[in-house]
This record gives structure tokens, C-alpha cells and sequence, in this order.
């Protein structure tokens, strides 16, 4: 039955990820990162790994995709774009070659690493020697001692995006008036 699980999710996570990537509409590309956000929580379910599941439902699916709609939305999704022009002369065979790169890189590290297989019994294993704590207080502990500043870094540039986005939008707005009262007269 996990294996079952596992491929159905696996299926479900390429397919999301890949209407990320290839998608020309981005809200279709945010609903298509959601459907991978929640194959990944079956997959972390399926490795008894519940809190990171909720925090990839809860997180992940539920603020941070909205956040990305809200910017989306704030930036105009009804102008059309030229795909076909690059703003920048080689850019996409640049990002071709890095990815492959990355890539190359990636499988060459996993394929001489020693790192040992995985599973629910390396995820459930304690944090740390303190028995007397839950796991869910041990990464409360961690993220809030030695991660704070990544942590609160975090959350600052969320919300320098959404206060850029709005900036943006608000630029973009003034300008489509600008160039309407312009074609007017």
C-alpha cells in the first residue's frame, strides 16, 4: 500500500511540478505548485511525518501560495507578454546550462555521497537526548534559540515583497493612466 501511495503522490508532484515550469499563465502555475505542495504532504504522511505535513498544508499551501496569488494579482495577469523576445541577449541558454549543470551536480553528489537510505525510522527518531520533551517542543526550541534570526529574516521579506508588490502595482496603475489620458487627447 506505500508503494501505491508513493507513486500516486510521486505522479502527482511531477506533474505539478512541472505545470510550474511550464505553464504561460502564473496563476496556473500557483495552483499547479499547490497540487505539488499537497503530494508533498502525502508523501511526508506516508513517512509518518505529521507536523511536517501540516506545516507543508498550513505554510507552504495555505500563506505562501496566497501570497503569490495576491502578488499575481496585484501585478496585472491580463497584459500579454512576448515570450519570444528575451530582455536579456542568452539568458535562457544561460539558464539551460546552469540547470543542467545543477543538475550534474546533484546526481554526481548523491551518486558518491554515503549517505544511508531514509525512512519513518530516521524521521521519528528525537531530536536531541531530552526524552522528556516532545519533538514538536524540541523544533520549537531549535527554531526559536539557534534559527531565530533566519526565522524572523523570513518573515521581513515576506513582507518586503508584499509592500513591493503593492508599490509596483500601484506604479504599473499610475502608468496605464498615464497612457490612457494620453491616447485620450
Amino acid at each position: 500500500m506505500e508503494t501505491a501511495v508513493f507513486i500516486v503522490c510521486a505522479a502527482i508532484v511531477l506533474a505539478g511540478a512541472l505545470g510550474v515550469v511550464l505553464s504561460r499563465n502564473p496563476v496556473h502555475a500557483a495552483l499547479s505548485l499547490v497540487g505539488t505542495l499537497f503530494g508533498m504532504a502525502v508523501l511526508f504522511l506516508n513517512l509518518e511525518a505529521h507536523f511536517l505535513a501540516a506545516v507543508q498544508i498550513i505554510v507552504y499551501a495555505g500563506a505562501i501560495v496566497v501570497l503569490f496569488l495576491f502578488v499575481i494579482m496585484l501585478l496585472g495577469v491580463d497584459r500579454l507578454e512576448d515570450l519570444s523576445v528575451e530582455p536579456i541577449t542568452g539568458q535562457r541558454t544561460l539558464a539551460i546550462l546552469v540547470g543542467l549543470g545543477t543538475f550534474v551536480l546533484a546526481v554526481a553528489f548523491l551518486l558518491s555521497s554515503s549517505i544511508g537510505p531514509s525512512g519513518p525510522q530516521i524521521l521519528t527518531l528525537d531530536i536531541t537526548d531530552q526524552s522528556t520533551y516532545s519533538n514538536l517542543r524540541q523544533i520549537a526550541d531549535v527554531l526559536f534559540t539557534d534559527y531565530v534570526y533566519a526565522f524572523e529574516a523570513t518573515a521581513a521579506l515576506l513582507t518586503i515583497s508584499v509592500v513591493g508588490a503593492v508599490v509596483m502595482s500601484r506604479r504599473i496603475a499610475r502608468a496605464d493612466q498615464a497612457q490612457e489620458a494620453a491616447e485620450d487627447d
